[in-house]
């Protein structure tokens, strides 16, 4: 047991657990301006929280897999540090979410918990989970590549992206947060 819970950690576990094999058809990433659908997740101790509880403030979806997620460290950390100060703090909800959908069985789900309660410590904001890929398939997003959707106060996509943003996509991305709070 100790084995496993150490080889599970080491594979990444520790960072956002694992994917599922990529499938053959491509999903692209949710259109702007189109409704965002209800997702639910929970963080590690089942709390559980769905999209349409969270309407009327934005919200910032970053979805990772075991894969996408050392990729997307840096850009997380930055994001959690932007939406904790000045005019974001408690005005923007933000959802880290692992594809953990793998791991859904004994006893390595127990495992996943309690790696994903080190990761929230370590981000320093909640990092929920999708047991059943569900968030993935309501969101397009595809395996192995980090998924940023921001869902705006009325519901509505106002930024998506499969891959990390960066330049002036990660422009773009800020430029829609700061309208969305500053905008009321």
């Amino acid at each position: 047991m100790k084995f496993a819970r150490r080889t599970l950690l080491a594979f990444g576990i520790t960072l956002l657990a694992a994917t599922t094999l990529p499938t053959a058809t491509a999903l692209a990433v949710l259109s702007e301006q189109t409704v965002a659908p209800n997702a639910r997740v929970e963080d590690a101790d089942g709390k559980a929280v769905e999209i349409k509880s969270l309407k009327g403030k934005p919200i910032v979806i970053v979805y990772d897999d075991r894969t996408s997620a050392p990729k997307s460290e840096a850009f997380r950390r930055e994001l959690v540090k932007l939406l904790k100060s000045g005019p974001y703090a408690s005005k923007v909800s933000l959802l880290l979410v692992a594809d953990v959908s793998p791991y859904d069985f004994w006893p390595a789900r127990g495992t996943v918990k309690d790696a994903v309660r080190e990761e929230t410590k370590k981000q320093g904001t909640t990092v929920y989970c999708d047991w059943t890929g569900g968030m993935r398939s309501a969101y397009k997003l595809k395996n192995e590549i980090t998924g940023v959707v921001m869902v705006g106060k009325d519901g509505k996509v106002m930024f998506a992206k499969e891959g990390v943003p960066a330049g002036a996509d990660q422009k773009r991305l800020v430029d829609a947060l700061k309208a969305e709070v500053e905008g009321g």
